[in-house]
Formats: structure tokens, C-alpha cells, sequence
């Protein structure tokens, strides 16, 4: 992947912001600022990590590890209560609207399956490194980028004034819940070429990042949406090796 990837995926995005800030009641673009400086951070530090720490394994283990310590660094480095707003917390919202989270959840993942199991192909053997991997980094490293703090600091910038069951949404949620589909489905090469994948990019977007950026909402914390990613993500090996 060229570094110039990321730099891609927040021009695809940019529509979505300049409308936000003509939408928004007073935009603070400083927050703006910070997000796509944390993003473009986040997403280097990943690419760069099996060149800077080279632990000999198939998965990008090492630039996983260098995103969250960046990640806990900015957590750690805010208040108790900007914790909690990123969803740092072992708190949750009423038991309703946790319900409710779940249920959206598990009814996009009950799709996601079926879907899956008709257009997946079958027969990968089983390979240990991919599970282990699955069943923890992607998640946890990836809710903590776009559903921890890049939609704590894009509420920042561009105020939530939706209110659903009692639960205030934004332009930030619209922003990160493309951002993630456009992230997995367009890459520029080491050549410059664009490799651009339309269905991965809608698929993902309104399925995985609605599903698990409402899963966020609602339970107000990330615990939920990284049992959620990574339940997704385990979800896609199995039915790869049946």
C-alpha cells in the first residue's frame, strides 16, 4: 500500500465534511484538525509496522501493537470524563437502549451471515495465526480509530444534534461509518495505482460500520463494538474454512 492511501481515503470523505461544516451551527475545525491528524498517524504507524518491528508472522501484529499504544497514549493523556466520551468506560447506557444496540446488531450480523454463506469461498484450511489474529487486533484496534476517538473528536468538531431513543448522532457518525468502508475498499499501490473495490466499500459500510458504529452508540462504550468487530471478523474466518 502507498503511504499516499490515507491521504486518499480523507478526500473521499471531504464532501461529507464540507457539507458538515455548512450544516453544523459553529464547526469547530481545530477538532477537524486533530482527527485527520490522528488518522493519518494511526494509519502510517500501521503501515510502517512490519518495517519497523519485524516479528516474522502473516498479520500485521506489530503495526496493530503501534496503533493502540498511540491510541491508549491519547486516552490516557485526556480527562476521566473525555474518557467516557470516547467510550473508554466499563459503564453502558440504560438497559433499553443496550438492548436495542444489540438486537440492531445482531440482526445486521444474521444478514451479514447468510449473505456470506451463499457468496464466501469455502475451503481454506485452518490456519491458527488467523484466528488469534481475528479474534483480537482488528477490533480492538480499529473501534479504539474510528468509533474511540476519531468520532469522540469529530463530535468535537461538528456537534450531534440527532436525537434517536435518547441518544444524541452527528455528522461524525456519518464520517466514520464511510470513512471505514472506503478505508477496506480502496488502496493506491506502491505504483500509484488505484485499486478500487465498490462492493467492499457499500458492503462494509452499511452493513459492519452501521451495525457495530450503532452497537457504540447505544451501549456507550467500546467494549460492546470490539466484541462486535471481532465477533464479525471471526465470523468471516469460519465460514472461509467450512
Amino acid at each position: 500500500m502507498s503511504l499516499f492511501t490515507p491521504l486518499l481515503w480523507i478526500l473521499s470523505i471531504a464532501p461529507i465534511i464540507v457539507i458538515a461544516c455548512f450544516k453544523s451551527e459553529k464547526p469547530n475545525l481545530k477538532y477537524l484538525a486533530f482527527f485527520i491528524l490522528y488518522f493519518l498517524a494511526d494509519v502510517f504507524l500501521q503501515a510502517s509496522g512490519k518495517q519497523l518491528i519485524d516479528l516474522d508472522l502473516k498479520f500485521n501484529w506489530a503495526g496493530k501493537i503501534l496503533s493502540l499504544v498511540l491510541g491508549l497514549i491519547i486516552i490516557f493523556s485526556v480527562s476521566k470524563e473525555e474518557r467516557i466520551k470516547i467510550g473508554f468506560t466499563s459503564k453502558t447506557n440504560s438497559p433499553a437502549n443496550l438492548k436495542f444496540g444489540l438486537l440492531v446488531f445482531f440482526g445486521f450480523t444474521l444478514f451479514d451471515i447468510i449473505f456470506k454463506l451463499i457468496l464466501f469461498p469455502k475451503g481454506n484450511p485452518f490456519d491458527l495465526e488467523t484466528f488469534l489474529f481475528q479474534a483480537t487486533m482488528p477490533g480492538l484496534t480499529e473501534e479504539i480509530l474510528f468509533r474511540g476517538i476519531s468520532l469522540w473528536l469529530l463530535d468535537k468538531a461538528f456537534a450531534p444534534t440527532w436525537n434517536y431513543r435518547g441518544i444524541k448522532f452527528g455528522w461524525a457518525f456519518v464520517i466514520v461509518t464511510v470513512l471505514f468502508g472506503v478505508s477496506h475498499g480502496a488502496v493506491l499501490d506502491q505504483d500509484l495505482h488505484l485499486k478500487f473495490d465498490i462492493i467492499t466499500m457499500v458492503y462494509l459500510t452499511f452493513i459492519s460500520s452501521v451495525s457495530v458504529g450503532i452497537l457504540r452508540q447505544f451501549s456507550g462504550n467500546l467494549i460492546y463494538s470490539i466484541l462486535g468487530h471481532n465477533t464479525i471478523n471471526l465470523i468471516n474466518a469460519v465460514i472461509r474454512i467450512l
